[in-house]
């Protein structure tokens, strides 16, 4: 298996970045950084505060626009090329959307910001996440050789 677009200079710069936006949040909006409990306050009737909706659909925007500046000014970061059937995407989607609701969050919410706060629970799941990905990337790699 051939490592293509490794580019460690742009992953720790989006690394920095990750954390440096999940402190600001936290320090002046005492919330986590968690982009499917973000996600879930904006699509959810259970919110009753609009302040709650207002920040997070800033905040997502933002992750959107952020993405289309980077697109523009630097395309070779974005340069990856999308092999996966349209099908493929919608059930791998699904697929992490049913993991962080069993989870009670993603991997920006425990990995970032459950680690940082020292959550035990967040450490268990990142255990779990990171341990269920190599497993299945072993599988489909090196056992069946499809890939993905």
């Amino acid at each position: 298996m051939q490592i293509v677009n490794f580019t460690p200079i742009y992953s720790l710069a989006g690394g920095i970045l990750i954390g440096i936006s999940a402190v600001i949040l936290m320090l002046f909006n005492g919330k986590i950084a968690g982009i499917s409990g973000i996600s879930k306050g904006v699509i959810s009737t259970e919110c009753p505060n609009p302040h709650e909706r207002k920040w997070r659909i800033y905040f997502l925007t933002g992750l959107i626009i952020g993405g289309i500046v980077i697109m523009q000014f630097l395309p070779s970061m974005t340069s990856i090329p999308v092999t996966l059937s349209p099908f493929k995407m919608v059930i791998a989607g699904l697929l992490v959307g049913i993991g962080t609701s069993m989870g009670n969050g993603c991997t920006s919410g425990h990995g970032v910001c459950g680690l940082g706060r020292r959550s035990l629970r967040s450490l268990a799941s990142v255990i779990t996440f990171m341990s269920a990905g190599s497993v299945t990337v072993f599988i489909l790699f090196h056992i069946l050789k499809i890939g993905v």
